[in-house]
């Protein structure tokens, strides 16, 4: 699992996809749209910034918006509605620019379109409606994407991809060896997780399928596997 901390730091330097300003001096960055496994987890990542007047004040009030439903927010007496209790929270320090949140157990509905909106107690309130973050919500996951090496070790990879660093998927391998899984980010919201496994092939292993599970948050699961057999080429293969 990724240290949300580290997470959130990669992303204030990277910027998103898109920006608009919205009032003098102020500036959203938000995808305009992620596509999401039902029943996972998805971090939909925003930076903001404000007016160099505005950066003395530091009770800032933010909301996430579907239409006129608040679905996340930073204000701890807040109640959500029943839909969105207990499914989100604020992953980002909002003093400090970050607006991301995190949304728990994806429904189909949960295809939006969100905005961002802030107050500040006794002064002006801004609502970023023009840049809104929609997502694509798919009930079936792709299969992983699969290579194998033989030589005299087997080397085989699982890759998939997903848009939660905090939860990324498990993958498991039919056959014992030794295995090594690392995650990367991809895009600004993709990131994918690859498990690389290694070993020692015996008579019994060739011409056999070998096998890897992916498991992610929510439960739900697809398989990949790839044939072994002796060849010095590397071989890829897809297989559901």
């Amino acid at each position: 699992m990724m240290d949300l901390k580290l997470w959130l730091s990669i992303l204030m330097v990277c910027g998103m996809a898109e920006s608009q300003i919205l009032g003098k001096d102020w500036l959203i960055n938000v995808p305009s749209s992620i596509s999401i496994l039902e029943g996972s987890c998805v971090v939909i990542p925003c930076v903001y910034s404000c007016p160099k007047k505005r950066k003395t004040f530091n009770r800032f009030r933010a909301f996430w918006y579907r239409g006129h439903t608040i679905v996340a927010s930073n204000f701890p007496e807040l109640r959500l509605t029943r839909e969105f209790h207990h499914r989100t929270r604020m992953a980002g320090s909002i003093e400090s620019g970050n607006c991301t949140w995190q949304l728990y157990f994806v429904r189909k509905t949960d295809t939006g379109p969100f905005y961002f909106r802030i107050e500040i107690p006794q002064h002006k309130s801004f609502t970023f409606s023009n840049n809104k973050v929609t997502l694509d919500v798919f009930q079936v996951p792709e299969p992983p994407v699969m290579t194998i090496e033989v030589r005299n070790k087997v080397t085989a990879t699982c890759k998939v991809t997903h848009a939660c660093p905090t939860s990324p998927p498990h993958i498991s391998w039919s056959r014992a060896g030794t295995w090594t899984t690392m995650s990367k980010q991809e895009n600004k919201w993709l990131w994918s997780t690859t498990s690389t496994m290694t070993f020692t092939p015996r008579v019994a292993d060739f011409n056999k399928r070998l096998e890897c599970t992916v498991t992610f948050h929510g439960r739900k699961t697809t398989k990949g596997s790839v044939l072994v057999f002796k060849k010095r080429k590397q071989n890829i293969g897809v297989l559901n």
